[in-house]
């Protein structure tokens, strides 16, 4: 099943490289047009100056103006398509790489790595060869801390089974994925704060000294030129006035040149994102969705009046560029000299920004929730043989699953195993030999709670489980700059775990080796003494131990505790494991034998 995923992959990348080809085949054509067509106008000031033709100059600069707008607007146009291919080609390349490596462009969520959390650095869940990383298809800043929010804590019942129809829905229209995930790419090479940014120039109105002034004449400056060049034709002297207006248009838009330079700093940067937004947009609101979820979230940003997000940012992204036409010479100083056109531009997008800026901040929003969507939909599309959970409502604790094995190990590799808690109270002791799978497994339940209870499928064959919050105790470090030592930070995790299991939330507890700070008597007389209250606290979870006393709690407890083993067989002096959970107490262990490999031999007296 992986193999036909990739092959899929793969495909999608060639055609997408194709395609990407035709069209820089194009922009190259049409960029040698428009140097012809700059070639030509140089030749026509040649002509007009050489046989004192005004109307020859200003007739030639409107043609070839005009043309050479059409020829940047063709190119741009092939260049976006090119840009769109090669980042469809990206994606899918991506997923390879995720599928076989774990590899991947998209942030990793290093950043939300928080030692202090219930279960998100025990269990892998940020940071690199991560859940996050596995998952994370979110390019923007909103989506990829979106998505991060999900993974941090469970929702309720009812959210979860809209995130999960939404994710089925998504995963089925996996064209509309890619589609979407290509539009959406570009943000990983853009600055983080980037979408902040736009909001916060939406936000600073830019100022034109005599606006309203500017603003008329701006209006009849085309007419004022033109009147003059039509004037000049029957009265030759005339054409020095049109030549005097054209001069003073240059000059009204150069004494403007600080405010329009500051717009086209910050605007210009974000003219090709919106392009990009406005595809992200339009396929959202485009699209008939059937889930209760996508259908919500599309309805947020389309308008009462019709008027669509992308129809507004498109509207954005248009003015920008238009303004961007200043960056040629030539068309700059002609569009401005008969148009005023800087000024208009900047007029035009303080209108716009006065008019939408209010609707922007809720429809972005509206795009993260759909990227982390997205994300738990790429774990469907990958892994079609995972399942969706059932969320059970029950008094008790509920989590059974059949084949479940951890979704960051490569299916060659994983040992898939079964177990099953359901509508009860249990404290399980899983006792076992050294790397036979204790944590393992105990990180792989973990692991598959937190992607059920955020609406992704989870890597097991069948799986129900309550609304619950994972809380672990795997991985106590020191710390040297809080001056913590290794067994006071074992008694500040223990803390937590006492005052939680006290609160409304269910807390379905991992713990890998309780009090290994401390001496060996200490370490079973404190633990039997956390389990004890445990129990008395209706405490629900695990405790993966080499302490074979732990596990003769059961007689004592035989109602509240089980007890289950991985173990080792031994077959001519090598230690096979087999990685698979059974119930009953371990009797294998092989501490002896791994210290013998490195040299040291154990006296069994």
């Amino acid at each position: 099943m992986e193999q036909e995923v990739i092959k899929d992959y793969k495909n999608r990348a060639n055609i997408a490289a194709a395609e990407a080809d035709k069209y820089k085949k194009l922009s190259d054509n049409y960029s040698l047009m428009r140097l012809g067509v700059f070639v030509i106008f140089i030749l026509a000031v040649v002509v007009s100056v050489s046989i004192n033709s005004l109307i020859l100059l200003a007739a030639s600069a409107l043609v070839l103006t005009g043309c050479f707008s059409w020829i940047v607007n063709r190119q741009n146009q092939f260049d976006t398509l090119k840009e769109y291919f090669l980042d469809t080609k990206n994606v899918c390349e991506n997923e390879i790489s995720t599928i076989l490596f774990l590899g991947s462009i998209y942030p990793d969520g290093s950043p939300f790595t928080s030692d202090a959390h219930y279960y998100t650095s025990d269990l892998d869940i940020f940071g690199p060869n991560s859940l996050f990383q596995l998952t994370n298809r979110a390019a923007t800043l909103p989506g990829y801390v979106k998505l991060a929010g999900w993974l941090n804590g469970p929702v309720a019942k009812d959210a979860i089974l809209l995130r999960q129809q939404a994710v089925k829905e998504i995963a089925a229209n996996n064209d509309w994925k890619i589609h979407t995930q290509a539009n959406l790419i570009f943000s990983l090479k853009q600055p983080r704060d980037q979408i902040k940014n736009l909001f916060t120039y939406l936000k600073i109105p830019v100022e034109l000294e005599n606006k309203q002034l500017l603003n008329t004449y701006s209006q009849l400056a085309p007419y004022i030129l033109l009147a003059g060049v039509i004037v000049s034709i029957f009265y030759v002297p005339a054409r020095y006035v049109a030549t005097v207006i054209a001069l003073v248009n240059l000059r009204l838009v150069y004494a403007q040149l600080k405010v329009i330079n500051k717009t086209d700093l910050i605007a210009g940067k974000l003219g090709t994102a919106l392009g990009h937004f406005v595809a992200a947009f339009k396929g959202v609101e485009h699209k008939d969705w059937q889930a209760e979820y996508l259908n919500m979230l599309s309805n947020r940003i389309k308008n009462g009046n019709g008027k669509t997000v992308s129809g507004s940012i498109k509207e954005l992204s248009v003015l920008i560029d238009k303004l961007n036409y200043r960056l040629n010479v030539v068309a700059g100083v002609i569009l401005n000299a008969f148009l005023l056109w800087d000024i208009r531009q900047i007029i035009a997008i303080e209108k716009w920004k006065t008019n939408n800026r209010e609707n922007l901040e809720g429809a972005f929003d509206v795009l993260a929730e759909f990227e982390a969507i997205i994300s738990l939909a790429s774990l469907r599309v990958n892994y079609p043989e995972w399942c969706f959970p059932e969320i059970a409502e029950s008094a008790g604790y509920t989590l059974t699953a059949n084949d479940i094995g951890h979704p960051l190990i490569q299916p060659s590799w994983r040992i898939a195993n079964s177990y099953e808690l359901n509508d009860t109270y249990k404290i399980d002791v899983i006792t076992g030999s050294n790397m036979a799978g204790k944590s393992t497994f105990l990180r792989t339940v973990g692991v598959n709670i937190v992607l059920a209870l955020c609406g992704a499928p989870v890597c097991a064959a069948s799986m129900k489980v309550s609304v619950m919050t994972v809380l672990s105790y795997m991985r106590i470090k020191d710390s040297l700059n809080e001056n913590t030592s290794t067994f006071k930070a074992e008694l500040d995790r223990l803390k937590m775990l006492l005052t939680a299991v006290e609160g409304d939330t269910k807390i379905f507890f991992l713990i890998d080796e309780m009090l290994r700070g401390t001496n060996s008597v200490d370490k079973y007389r404190g633990s039997k003494a956390v389990i004890e209250q445990l129990i008395k606290k209706k405490a629900v979870g695990m405790v993966a131990t080499h302490d074979l006393k732990i596990a003769e709690l059961e007689k004592q407890h035989p109602d509240y505790i089980r007890n289950f083993y991985f173990d080792i067989q031994v077959s001519a002096g090598e230690m096979l494991f087999d990685y698979k959970i059974k119930h009953g107490e371990c009797k294998t262990f092989n501490a002896s034998m791994l210290l013998k490999q490195i040299g040291i031999n154990v006296d069994a007296g």
